[in-house]
């Protein structure tokens, strides 16, 4: 069995190294693993995309339509215009934050009202405030791990896992706080 997950965010919260983290956690665990940046902008502001696939062999890393059993979402109009790959019984997981794309700045858009709700129609989704738990920490750019911690507990492996692959992934003066935001979040309730 293959395990689908798909990583959306806005340029600058951390989408790819979340990616990086699920695919080094899934590797530690004896998976073979596939992690894909299928759409994406290097620079802020631009929507990212980010698909993590692991199992015992896993052939290609691009996530179909309809069959990812997690998405990660850092900001909540990513969320919507992912959602369509979500499984039928998949979970999404979303930061709940609202970035303006560049088309709602310039006034040629209006950013949707009602997204969760909207979301939770069709789908189950858990929302979290990431933002919000980073800055009590005292780090907002730690943002990316709070929500990965509250996500982590619907992609499976141990908490502990976990804390040693954020440890081997984060740069080493960050370990500490990249920690205390996965397990606030990974705690959330």
């Amino acid at each position: 069995m293959t395990k689908n997950i798909m990583i959306v965010g806005v340029g600058g919260q951390g989408t790819l190294l979340t990616s990086r983290i699920i695919g080094k956690a899934a590797l530690a665990e004896g998976y073979d693993v596939k992690i894909s940046e299928v759409h994406g902008m290097a620079q802020r502001g631009g929507s990212v995309v980010t698909f993590v696939r692991f199992g015992d062999k896993v052939f290609e890393p691009v996530v179909e339509e309809g069959c990812a059993d997690v998405i990660i979402a850092f900001e909540r109009l990513e969320a919507k215009r992912y959602s369509h790959f979500l499984k039928k019984d998949g979970v999404l997981i979303v930061n709940d934050c609202k970035i303006e794309p560049m088309t709602v700045v310039i006034g040629a858009a209006e950013y949707p009202e009602g997204i969760l709700e909207s979301l939770s129609d069709k789908h189950r989704v858990y929302a979290i405030d990431g933002a919000k738990i980073a800055k009590e920490l005292g780090n907002s750019k730690v943002l990316n791990s709070v929500v990965l911690g509250f996500g982590a507990s619907h992609i499976g492996f141990s908490e502990e896992r976990w804390l040693d692959t954020v440890a081997a992934t984060v740069p080493p003066k960050t370990v500490d706080i990249n920690k205390a935001a996965f397990c606030r979040g990974y705690n959330f309730k």
